[in-house]
């Protein structure tokens, strides 16, 4: 009887809270139970026990978070050591408040599976109510929910001290929470819980940054001379240009609170200079190394705050490896011996290390969301899905509400319960935004609130929902000249080209044989080899529908095709033709090939806009070849009312 009108009293405690009458409970406790009623349409009167995910959604979870894991193992074991013995649980959530990882006490597994403590157990708030897990993701913030802290009265016999994790560029990617399913009654009790969690995730986070930049300046941060070599508050990274491309969530407050600005715009510091905040700029970091006593490494703030600090040098790759630049699994499966978009795959891996977003510029069709689906895959912060928009291909009347999403009863036809949008839905992840350019002047500008603030406003909603993603933008067209023209706005043109990768066109490119072969892979249901001279028809053709174009061409040539190899009979009319005036060329070769006429060689440069592979394979003959007959011809690329000459001898 006693534990039922406990039970009760507790259910009319929310109740009153919801309604909004005071209460002696923490502010964050109080407006927890306000959301879970408001916002979330819980009800206290229904009890429910925890929610534990199915084993194959778990395992999606635990992937997500594999290198965290990873990092992370070590102070995890070690936490648990202390904790044992004082009965309480460990878990490891991701953002969404799944436990991907759990230490517990093996004797009591029943009892902390029914109570939630448990691996694959769901601790969102919009699922389980006010809770530790849940109220960290929601504020940011290290909390204890103690008893009836809790919303639902189910659990309310535990106590629960969580603290987030976050990952280098200021995005939040776990949470550490330990839990006990007894404890005394005054939640003064887990103080020490809450600091020793919160030290723990401090040592995550500064591993985490050490491990993903060895290749950059770290800069390690302390008040305490003392402590600054062996255990330091915060750090960030800086790159080669002096500027910030990551940081623990310690030095994220710091910037935060010198640059005058909320904590959680994470965009505003990343990619800002180290000078903006500390007086030193980057030469006069080796002057912080540990040659100096750590009581004479002392810098000051802007704003006149002194830390001691520690900055470590990058690591230099092995002897014998300082040329080999290394390629991303996903980045490597784009080409193949082809030397330019080897460069490209090269800095694409490296840029995918950091946060910074990214512009993608190309010809239409020539793989710009392959490429960055790649830097996605390859991106150490990619835990949350890949979401593609064609800014081009949705209605100007029905793109607003494709990227916001919308909320209920916005609009006539709208969904009863309102509508994700695409930004959203992309929250954790990576928002690829195709054709840039034809984005809308009105959309661009609510898409600079949304890069600037990291919140997005769905259509008709008063209340802005937060959102952590990177943004890989592409684009056709020359937005420098949108931007001089006025079609494109000039701070969302910096704000999305943080670096800017070009990709080669199909025709320049080395490797389109390799290349129709992956496409067949994909769409034949048996193997499929290319004629020689099926060959040279795909190496005359210009392609200026680039990879699409080629994709096209290969399944036509599939479905004439019967047999195990495709011959040019089989090849679109185009392609057989050569459909360029660079192929139209080939007709007029003799058996020594052109080059051996000057005029002959200067219109197949012209026509090839000097691509010399290209020209090499309508000659005919190998790249050495064109450039001894150009150094023969005397020839040289000079402009000339846009065409080009030959120079005298």
């Amino acid at each position: 009887m006693a534990v039922v009108n406990q039970v009760n009293d507790h259910i009319k405690e929310v109740q009153s809270v919801a309604e909004g009458i005071a209460s002696a409970r923490d502010t964050v406790i109080a407006q927890s139970w306000q959301r879970c009623v408001s916002d979330y349409q819980l009800d206290p009167l229904i009890l429910q026990e925890a929610y534990i995910v199915p084993h194959a959604e778990l395992k999606l979870h635990q992937e997500r978070l594999d290198k965290l894991l990873r990092t992370a193992r070590y102070g995890l074991d070690e936490l648990y050591r202390q904790i044992a013995q004082h009965g309480y649980v460990l878990l490891l959530t991701d953002a969404e408040g799944v436990t991907v990882d759990y230490q517990g006490d093996a004797s009591l597994t029943w009892e902390l599976q029914k109570s939630g403590l448990y691996l694959g157990a769901e601790w969102s708030e919009q699922r389980a109510g006010t809770c530790g897990v849940g109220s960290c993701i929601y504020t940011g913030e290290a909390i204890t929910v103690h008893q009836t802290d809790h919303f639902d009265a189910t659990h309310a016999p535990l106590s629960c001290t969580a603290a987030p994790i976050y990952d280098v560029d200021g995005s939040l990617a776990a949470v550490l929470d330990i839990s006990a399913l007894k404890s005394p009654e005054l939640k003064a009790s887990q103080a020490l819980a809450l600091s020793l969690v919160q030290s723990c995730t401090r040592r995550i986070e500064m591993a985490a940054l050490m491990n993903t930049f060895r290749r950059e300046w770290i800069v390690r941060l302390s008040q305490s001379p003392a402590f600054l070599d062996v255990d330091p508050e915060c750090a960030v990274a800086v790159n080669s240009g002096g500027e910030i491309i990551g940081m623990t969530h310690s030095a994220q407050r710091l910037l935060a609170r010198v640059k005058g600005s909320h904590w959680q715009h994470t965009s505003a510091l990343l990619g800002s200079k180290i000078s903006e905040y500390f007086d030193i700029e980057i030469n006069e970091l080796p002057t912080l190394s540990r040659a100096l006593p750590s009581e004479e490494r002392l810098i000051s703030t802007c704003t006149g705050e002194l830390w001691f600090a520690h900055a470590l040098a990058p690591q230099q790759p092995p002897i014998g490896h300082h040329k080999r630049r290394i390629v991303s699994e996903s980045l490597a499966k784009l080409y193949c011996g082809d030397a330019a978009m080897g460069v490209l795959a090269q800095k694409a891996s490296q840029l995918a290390m950091s946060p910074l977003p990214l512009l993608l510029q190309g010809e239409t069709g020539c793989g710009k969301e392959y490429l960055a689906r790649a830097v996605h895959e390859t991106s150490p912060q990619r835990k949350g899905h890949f979401v593609a928009i064609n800014c081009a291909a949705i209605p100007e009347s029905l793109i607003e509400s494709e990227l916001f999403g919308y909320a209920e009863g916005a609009f006539t036809g709208a969904r009863g319960k309102g509508k994700k949008g695409l930004i959203e839905r992309a929250s954790g992840g990576t928002l690829f935004l195709d054709e840039i350019g034809d984005m809308p002047l009105a959309l661009q500008a609510r898409l600079l609130r949304v890069l600037a603030e990291n919140e997005v406003l769905p259509v008709g909603a008063t209340k802005a929902i937060p959102v952590t993603l990177r943004v890989l933008a592409a684009t056709h067209q020359d937005l420098t000249q949108l931007v001089k023209s006025g079609r494109f706005r000039e701070d969302l043109f910096y704000r999305i080209s943080g670096a800017r990768l070009s990709i080669p066109p199909l025709r320049a490119r080395d490797d389109i044989v390799w290349l129709s072969t992956k496409l067949i892979e994909k769409s034949a249901p048996k193997p499929v080899m290319i004629s020689n001279s099926a060959q040279s028809m795909l190496l005359r053709h210009l392609w200026p529908g680039n990879i699409r174009e080629l994709d096209n061409a290969v399944r036509f040539a599939l479905a004439f095709c019967s047999g195990s190899e495709i011959f040019p009979e089989h090849l679109p009319e185009d392609v057989r033709q050569g459909g360029s005036k660079a192929s139209a060329m080939a007709g007029k070769t003799n058996s020594t090939g052109i080059g051996c006429h000057e005029d002959d060689i200067l219109t197949v440069l012209q026509a090839c806009e000097w691509n010399i592979s290209e020209s090499a394979r309508v000659l005919g003959v190998d790249r050495s070849t064109v450039h001894r007959r150009i150094k023969k011809a005397g020839l040289s690329r000079h402009y000339t009312n846009q065409t080009y000459e030959s120079v005298p001898k």
